[in-house]
């Protein structure tokens, strides 16, 4: 019995404490938020500016994917597949492919030459950031491309591609030049 009116005690003097806290906090002082306001309102209101007016397009409808690219050279299929037939141009199918013909001949650049043991080579970038010795005669490109020329500024290579005939071929010259000349 002793310790709930002890208890009681307690929980009245907490209410009486937590009052004073609570009427000490409230502070009369808003006179600085009502002159604000009243200024505010005071001043004449802003123009807001219209909404701009929507301008409305034609959409361009693209109907030229059938079409030649203005860039390719102009193409007689009939010439091409009886030159292809007379000349034989097939790429090797049994020749083992070397690592630089994993990548297109665009992405890779050359970056110097070298000549060792009377043998002059070309020093080719791949796209990994990996440098390789190339000299006449090698393989690269995706297209079954083969080194026929080099000097200190570029490789010459043939590719042989589809000549866009039915088991046709047909070798396109194709050149590297050194970066930075």
């Amino acid at each position: 019995m002793i310790r709930e009116a002890g208890v009681g005690r307690l929980t009245g003097l907490a209410a009486i404490v937590l009052c004073g806290v609570l009427v000490s906090c409230v502070d009369h002082g808003l006179d600085d938020l009502d002159q604000f306001m009243a200024e505010t309102r005071a001043r004449p209101g802003g123009v807001v500016e219209l909404i701009p007016t929507f301008i409305s397009y034609d959409a361009f409808a693209y109907e030229a994917t059938t079409i030649r690219s203005p860039f390719d050279r102009p193409v007689d299929s009939e010439g091409l597949a009886s030159l292809s037939l007379r000349l034989g141009v097939r790429p090797e199918a049994q020749r083992l492919r070397v690592y630089l013909e994993g990548f297109t001949l665009d992405s890779l650049m050359m970056v110097g030459s070298l000549r060792r043991s009377g043998t002059d080579w070309a020093l080719i970038k791949d796209p990994d950031g990996g440098v390789h010795r190339v000299k006449r005669g090698d393989y690269l490109g995706r297209d079954h491309g083969r080194v026929v020329d080099m000097g200190s500024g570029y490789v010459a290579v043939i590719e042989i591609v589809p000549d866009g005939t039915e088991d046709g071929w047909v070798e396109r010259p194709r050149t590297i030049e050194l970066i930075g000349k």
